[in-house]
């Protein structure tokens, strides 16, 4: 299952640059502000929940390791891909480390309280980096406010919304093979 986690992780960071790198190459920043914060919501989000999964699956197994090379997987990939996603790609893998480290500090400073705490709390702090990150290195100065407003809020909205939907998942899954024993 771990296996699956990563292969989803690593998938939705390839595709979440790709996007982002197309739609940055247009002149219309209202459509690129659009799109990022569906790409934020949807892709991001989903990360986020699934960064979490490994979290607890890799805490004592290689935590330290195993998610850069994820981070950086990610954005070789994308680079790969797509040579016009190099800017892209930079500040993916810079604002995901960033937002990852933060992530691993709030959640393990959380880990007396309840799952949902630790989840959403960490995701709250690190979606902050991760969207102060990513605008400043995808755009430079001036900082672009508006980008880091859309992509704080979606990303934390999203973060939710995958928990409880991917929570909802799990649950069912478990359910249906406990009762098929």
């Amino acid at each position: 299952m771990i296996n699956l986690f990563s292969l989803l992780y690593l998938l939705t960071v390839v595709v979440a640059n790709l996007a982002f790198a197309h739609f940055m190459q247009g002149e219309d920043m209202k459509q690129l502000l659009i799109v990022d914060g569906v790409i934020c919501f949807l892709m991001i989000g989903f990360d986020m929940a699934i960064r979490d999964k490994l979290h607890d699956a890799w805490e004592h197994r290689g935590l330290f390791w195993k998610m850069p090379a994820l981070i950086f997987a990610g954005s070789v990939a994308s680079y790969v891909i797509n040579k016009d996603a190099a800017q892209v790609a930079l500040a993916s893998f810079t604002a995901f480390a960033a937002a990852g480290f933060i992530d691993f500090l709030v959640y393990h400073a959380l880990r007396h309280n309840s799952h949902w705490l630790r989840v959403n709390g960490s995701n709250l702090l690190s979606a902050a980096v991760d969207s102060l990150v990513f605008p400043f290195i995808a755009f430079g100065l001036p900082m672009q406010w508006n980008f880091f407003s859309v992509e704080f809020i979606t990303k934390v909205l999203g973060g939710i919304v995958w928990f409880v939907l991917l929570g909802l998942i799990w649950q069912q899954r478990k359910y249906f093979s406990a009762s098929q024993r």
